[in-house]
């Protein structure tokens, strides 16, 4: 199944008050491995970046002036994701503010019900722990070490691997594993019967030794099974 993980940074918290995208990154999965097709823009807001959001992301209107407008890539961005499944982060959020910018260009909004929510399924997994990115990382021991600061792109490669951690899916990799491990084990134990026996590696006096040895253990001895019939 195609899905994409979905990730945005903006100038604030609130579209309603004046926010804007300034970046989103979209990384195609299919059946939720990575296929190396990233969406990945810088938008140019139009507006000036407030101290608290640069803190956040970096990302410096001097960086971001002469960046695509939001129509710009706004075609681009809608045939990338296609009607596949979103899977995002405190996905609320960035659906707010991608759905305010289709707005402003009488696009309609796209719908919450192709939304996954990894912090809904974090929070049910985990009832009561921190559920941020970061903790998520470091609880399925993902490398997190380049997130220095929030960057859309980095976060959504970040976000698939901690989704499939909160599908279970190391935990069917093994025993995936396993069970090719037995097929294996089955196809190289086979028994074969040669169509001549093997020539005997001992002369007739061993051979009669090695006769007198068991028949002094007794007849209910197991050994006098595999004495050579005379």
């Amino acid at each position: 199944m195609r899905e994409i993980i979905l990730d945005t940074e903006t100038t604030g918290l609130d579209p309603s008050t004046g926010d804007r995208l300034v970046e989103i990154a979209c990384v195609e999965t299919i059946n939720t491995v990575p296929t190396g097709e990233n969406f990945h823009v810088y938008i140019d807001p139009q507006r000036d970046m407030p101290e608290g959001a640069f803190r956040v992301h970096g990302l410096s209107i001097e960086f971001l002036t002469g960046k695509p407008l939001f129509q710009d890539i706004m075609d681009d961005f809608l045939t990338f994701i296609g009607d596949a499944p979103l899977v995002i982060h405190n996905a609320e959020f960035d659906m707010r503010f991608i759905n305010a910018e289709l707005q402003r260009f009488n696009r309609p909004p796209l719908p919450m019900t192709r939304v996954v929510d990894t912090l809904s399924l974090a929070r049910r997994k985990h009832p009561g722990a921190q559920n941020s990115l970061d903790a998520l990382c470091t609880r399925y021991r993902i490398d997190n070490s380049r997130r220095t600061m929030h960057g859309a792109l980095l976060d959504a490669e970040l976000l698939a691997e901690v989704y499939v951690e909160l599908l279970g899916g190391r935990q069917s990799a093994l025993v995936l594993a396993s069970e090719i491990k037995i097929v294996e084990t089955v196809q190289i134990i086979t028994v074969t019967t040669r169509p001549e026996p093997l020539a005997p590696l001992i002369d007739v006096p061993e051979e009669n030794a090695h006769r007198a040895f068991v028949s002094a253990m007794g007849e209910k001895a197991i050994w006098q099974k595999y004495l050579p019939q005379q």
